[in-house]
């Protein structure tokens, strides 16, 4: 990845990298040995190099912002009960505090909450960004339950 390309994504979201709560991610696995918060963070970076490789032309505010928060939900889903149904209930959850800690607008909410589709078969992705954080997200999510364990 390019230093320029670095810097785009680190200006969007380097708010919230510094926010406890996102830190607090770095306490949780998500998928091998990946805390949450690394997870989010190589989605953040996939979904930018598919928008860029595909030319979507994406808003990055929405798509980054998104990304990184769309496994904000701050708890250990492998420990019951979180972990039953943690796959349809998640996103509903890390899109509520999501909008409680940070507002985020609709745009963002929309996409962090039907990024588990077609696991939340009705909760489909509407906008280029929710589809590009969709599959960022399952691309990630194999390469690290594959590879990173």
């Amino acid at each position: 990845m390019k230093t320029e390309d670095k810097k785009q994504i680190y200006r969007i979201i380097k708010t919230y990298l510094k926010d406890p709560h996102v830190q607090e991610m770095k306490n949780y696995i998500q998928h091998g040995s990946v805390t949450t918060y690394r997870h989010t963070i190589n989605v953040v970076k996939m979904a930018y190099i598919l928008d860029k490789k595909l030319g979507l032309h994406a808003d990055q505010e929405v798509l980054l912002t998104a990304a990184l928060l769309h496994d904000f939900y701050l708890y250990d889903w492998h420990k019951r009960p979180w972990g039953d149904l943690h796959g349809y209930r998640h996103p509903h959850r890390a899109a509520k505090k999501a909008v409680e800690i940070f507002d985020v607008n609709e745009r963002v909410k929309s996409a962090i909450e039907t990024h588990m589709w077609p696991v939340t078969l009705l909760k489909v992705p509407r906008s280029r960004e929710a589809w590009l954080l969709c599959y960022a997200d399952k691309f990630s999510s194999m390469a690290e339950t594959l590879w990173m364990r």
